[in-house]
């Protein structure tokens, strides 16, 4: 049972999650659904691999699930459903034996043989990926397949209310089809008894009392068949709506391209009786010229690319960060995102109680939020990559452990993470690009000036009070601003237009060693 202050303090928390958590506890008014719990779900598409959506999806509706456990004591399960008895569309780019799928288009994917060779079928190889994706991360959930559903008879008193109310679910879908596919739409997706694949066929009769439909197969057959049982599953705007009824799920998040799909699927929940769920749309990924992120383009950054530089918490605050606005998702919103989350990690501990929960971090690890062991932001490390000329983090700590006496790999094994992921970052992102100039004229007078402050520092000084020599030598020299005072040390030294806090850096990399890497720039061209 959560703390009541801290639950009374979550009932004017401001961040999104408790907004959304908050829309859905008005649904109940505290008491318990029918079923005994409060679901939300995730929807997964089983004909590829896991991918971000996938992960921002279930990510964010995990942050709604927390602070839905904080706002209310009724119990909560979280749904990962998986699609897999949706028909093979075509062959993925992207596996081996391609040969050994193409005479199974069109059946199910859980009817589809495993190209790799590990599961009884294509479906349960990617529900497994799904699995271990998700297990990876440590996420409470509950998976779900569609055809243990449809086949074990979970889906058949829905399936039969949608049968019976046939002719009001046309009504909602057909206005939204263009002519052609109107003229052969229905709910219902026979399973052909002679190929085994999902048919899109028109349905020529219907039997409410018998459970079946009439229709043509692919052999020329007329034939009667149950919706029940697994021998057919819904259209999916209709089998999104039957499976919110069936299942009685009570929240699901959409992409923004789903808006209409989220509007039908809702009519029809309401026509089979139930009240739609509580979601909201967010807003999907850009890539870096601002283009929609396609699967189909290659044009995305997928969960493998941001773990191989990054630790997974940077990502799921990246998700938490303004969920309903356009973000563009590439190789550089990395570091910023990492920094990030280490500051609100930082900042939690000191935090009064209000306003952790408007903090990232409770939203991303809740009252498990761990102790911020890292003393240097991720780009401090990267700079330190780049001049240190580090190929492997044992690099990094020499100097590491003359800025933290004491600081080993063993005793600050976060630190000894992030140390890696930079090596590995600067090597691969930011060195293929890395272009230091020459300065000009007012820059290089800059820099000397530079040189002759840093060489006339006492011993020990700390960042700050360099930090504070360095915003001296910007005011000395005619730059427009102060910031362009910054942005030419950080181009001049560090071959791009942004670059660490001066201060931490050079106490970390050290004095002398800054005062020769100055003088190296200033020979430069």
């Amino acid at each position: 049972m959560a703390d009541p202050e801290q639950r009374g303090l979550a009932q004017s928390a401001k961040a999104w999650p408790f907004e959304e958590a908050r829309r859905l506890q008005e649904r109940f008014a505290n008491k318990a659904p029918d079923k005994g719990y409060v679901l939300f779900e995730t929807g997964y598409g089983p004909s590829g691999l896991p991918h971000i959506g996938t992960f921002g999806e279930v990510v964010r509706t995990t942050m709604v699930r927390r602070a839905f456990g904080l706002l209310s004591d009724l119990p909560t399960r979280l749904f990962a459903f998986s699609d897999d008895m949706d028909g093979l569309r075509k062959v993925p780019d992207n596996v081996p034996n391609p040969d050994l799928l193409r005479p199974h288009l069109g059946k199910p994917l859980t009817a589809v043989p495993d190209p790799f060779g590990t599961h009884d079928s294509f479906g349960a190889h990617n529900n497994a990926r799904l699995r271990a994706f998700l297990d990876r991360f440590g996420f409470d959930y509950e998976f779900q397949s569609a055809t243990d559903c449809y086949r074990s008879g979970r889906f058949d008193q829905t399936l039969m209310t949608v049968l019976q109310r046939y002719d009001e679910v046309m009504a909602v879908m057909l206005p939204s089809l263009g002519a052609e596919r109107q003229a052969t739409y229905s709910p219902f997706l026979p399973i052909s008894p002679s190929t085994g694949r999902v048919l899109q066929v028109p349905i020529t009769h219907r039997d409410v009392d018998a459970g079946t439909i009439v229709f043509q197969d692919e052999d020329g057959r007329t034939v009667e068949q149950p919706v029940t049982g697994g021998h057919c599953k819904l259209q999916w705007k209709c089998d999104w709506a039957m499976r919110w009824v069936a299942l009685g799920v009570d929240y699901e998040m959409a992409g923004k391209d789903l808006i209409d799909s989220v509007r039908l699927s809702g009519q029809i929940a309401r026509i089979l009786g139930a009240v739609p769920p509580e979601g909201f749309n967010y807003e999907l990924f850009l890539d870096d010229s601002g283009q929609k992120i396609s699967k189909s383009r290659g044009n995305g950054l997928s969960v493998e690319d941001w773990l191989a530089y990054a630790p997974p918490e940077s990502l799921s605050l990246f998700m938490y960060q303004q969920p309903r606005r356009a973000k563009r998702l590439y190789f550089d919103v990395i570091p910023r995102a990492v920094d990030e989350y280490l500051t609100f990690l930082e900042k939690y501990p000191n935090e009064a109680p209000a306003a952790r929960l408007e903090n990232p971090a409770w939203h991303i690890h809740g009252d498990n939020t761990p102790a911020a062991d890292v003393p240097l932001t991720f780009g401090v490390l990267l700079n330190l990559v780049g001049v240190a000329h580090a190929e492997t983090k044992d690099v990094l700590w020499g100097f590491i452990s003359r800025y933290a006496p004491g600081t080993t790999p063993d005793n600050a094994p976060a630190l000894d993470r992030l140390a890696g992921y930079a090596v590995r970052y600067y090597q691969d992102i930011i060195k293929p690009k890395q272009n230091p100039r020459a300065p000009t004229d007012v820059e290089r007078a800059a820099l000397e000036d530079l040189v002759a402050t840093l060489e006339a520092l006492p011993p020990g000084a700390d960042a700050t009070a360099i930090q504070n020599a360095i915003y001296e030598i910007g005011k000395r020299h005619p730059f427009a601003q102060l910031r362009d005072w910054f942005k030419a040390m950080y181009e001049v030294l560090f071959g791009q237009s942004e670059g660490p806090r001066m201060g931490s850096f050079i106490v970390l990399f050290g004095v002398a060693e800054t005062i020769a890497l100055v003088r190296d720039a200033l020979t430069r061209e």
